[in-house]
């Protein structure tokens, strides 16, 4: 039997074009956004998209899908327990 606890439950999917559009699905949460970075919880875990003139251009959460447009630098999950103030906590001091 194989072990696939660490795959998602829900379908989760990201699709990026060139560096300026990204979709994400399984979204079940945006927990913080500027035009810096977006911080959303996903059925794959948190995900973290940093840039420069980040906009949420369609936001489903019925449908878990976060369509991003901007300058996309980075795009990474987080692991392990949630900090409190979570991310731009720990980028802002």
């Amino acid at each position: 039997m194989n072990d696939y606890n660490t795959m998602p439950a829900a379908g989760h999917h990201l699709e990026l074009e060139g560096r300026e559009k990204l979709t994400v699905s399984g979204v079940e949460d945006v927990e913080r956004f500027d035009e810096t970075g977006i911080v959303m919880t996903t059925s794959a875990g948190t995900l973290v998209v940093t840039g420069d003139q980040l906009h949420i251009g369609k936001l489903s959460l019925e449908g878990g899908e976060l369509h991003v447009e901007g300058r996309i630098d980075s795009i990474s999950y987080e692991d392990g327990p949630q900090v409190q103030g979570g991310f731009f906590r720990r980028l802002l001091g």
